[in-house]
């Protein structure tokens, strides 16, 4: 397996509203279909993908030939009839990031990986023990963002329609719309219900924002990346040597709530962070593995420090889990999301897609974060007080002082720069 700019290569999965699966590795570009494929031979070529990709050779303990005689012997009249035998059959492998997109949902997600959607910027996943529908984390500055909604809310009801038993798939149908138009959720939150009524936006996703900060520590700079999107890696670049003329003498890089992305934008930023050194492994089926390495051509070795919550998923994990095992970096924050597979994403021939779940990703130290996530080396936990006060009600808070987290950030930090300034003693 390589891992190419030419696939699109998504960090862990999740589906971002309105629609999209954000984590995965490779759309395999196949050129414009010379014929649409009838209903049953789609339906065939599902079963035929899976049973060639899967990164479990028993599907999960699944009789998956027999899964195709039964889905092969039925009669389908139209392709939503093939959609919805194909997605019963994948919700078999009781997997809730391998799923079928239709031609619209798939036109979307490729839309969405490029920084801009239409909807209200939450990312969702299904919750592998419980079937819920879980929010990854909010997208910063989105509808979702603004009305409150925060990373680990469960979405019970869509527009007053109960979500128990629904895919992340059939949640995006019902929650993307028009720019403009409202839609209602209903979260569960800390044993509460809580009402939200957002309405759609076009967004147009920056996926990195950063400034110089004055601080106890000295003159740092801040750095926020929101998402691996196609463009964040360039961004990324960007803001390491604007900050660099400024003469920073530290970074403080926020991964709070970033849900993930595109894998190989994970792999170019660690890049520019980690001269030396593994970035991630990958390990699929056959047991076969492709490891990503630092390519010598770091952007800077100043002192950094990574935020980290439970927001922080997928190509997030990826990139602070390198950073953490080449001690290129002190992550401060709670732990990470935990998930810890890889997608590949793939055209079907009548302009549906599929989402595969085709390896694991390993640290450069061999961990698996999958359900695990990726502990800080400085604890800070939140109460629940000081999310809602910094995340809803005070974002002028964030990345000052009055953040609990940015604040031990900083005094890491400074740490850090005041030991690399001191002359080791001669011996």
């Amino acid at each position: 397996m390589v891992i190419t700019k030419s696939r699109l290569v998504l960090g862990a999965t999740a589906v971002t509203l309105s629609t999209i699966a954000v984590i995965s590795l490779g759309i395999h570009s196949r050129g414009q279909a010379l014929f649409k494929a009838s209903p049953k031979e789609l339906v065939d070529e599902v079963w035929q993908t899976i049973d060639r990709q899967y990164v479990d050779g028993t599907f999960n303990q699944l009789d998956w030939p027999a899964v195709r005689k039964e889905y092969l012997s039925k009669s389908y009249s139209n392709p939503q009839e093939a959609y919805k035998s194909i997605r019963e059959m994948l919700k078999k492998l009781q997997d809730p990031y391998t799923r079928f997109m239709d031609p619209e949902e798939f036109k979307n997600m490729q839309v969405d990986t490029s920084g801009e959607l239409i909807g209200i910027g939450i990312t969702i996943s299904q919750d592998e023990k419980t079937k819920q529908l879980v929010v990854i984390a909010p997208i910063e500055d989105t509808p979702a963002f603004k009305a409150g909604v925060l990373a680990k809310d469960i979405i019970l009801k869509i527009d007053g329609k109960d979500t128990k038993g629904m895919d992340s798939n059939q949640a995006v149908s019902l929650i993307r719309g028009q720019a403009g138009t409202q839609v209602s959720l209903t979260i569960g939150r800390d044993g509460q219900t809580k009402e939200f009524n957002i309405k759609r936006a076009r967004i147009a996703i920056h996926a990195v924002k950063f400034s110089q900060k004055q601080t106890p520590a000295g003159n740092l700079g801040y750095i926020r990346l929101n998402q691996f999107s196609a463009n964040a890696g360039q961004e990324m670049q960007t803001a390491i040597k604007n900050l660099e003329t400024k003469r920073v003498a530290g970074y403080i890089l926020d991964l709070r709530g970033n849900p993930g992305g595109l894998l190989f934008s994970s792999v170019d930023i660690a890049r520019m962070w980690i001269d030396k050194g593994k970035i991630v492994s990958t390990v699929e089926r056959q047991g076969e593995g492709e490891k990503e390495e630092a390519n010598g051509r770091a952007l800077t070795n100043k002192p950094l420090v990574v935020l980290v919550d439970k927001g922080s998923a997928s190509a997030s994990e990826i990139l602070s889990g390198a950073l953490q095992d080449n001690k290129r970096a002190t992550l401060v924050g709670t732990q990470t999301f935990g998930k810890g597979l890889v997608q590949s994403v793939r055209p079907l021939e009548d302009g549906s897609g599929l989402a595969v779940t085709i390896a694991h990703y390993y640290t450069p130290s061999g961990r698996d974060i999958n359900h695990k996530g990726i502990e800080p080396d400085v604890k800070v936990d939140l109460t629940k007080a000081q999310i809602e006060e910094l995340w809803l009600h005070g974002r002028e808070k964030l990345a000052t002082l009055a953040d609990p987290q940015f604040a031990k950030a900083v005094e890491v930090i400074g740490k850090q720069i005041t030991a690399k300034a001191t002359p080791t003693a001669e011996k």
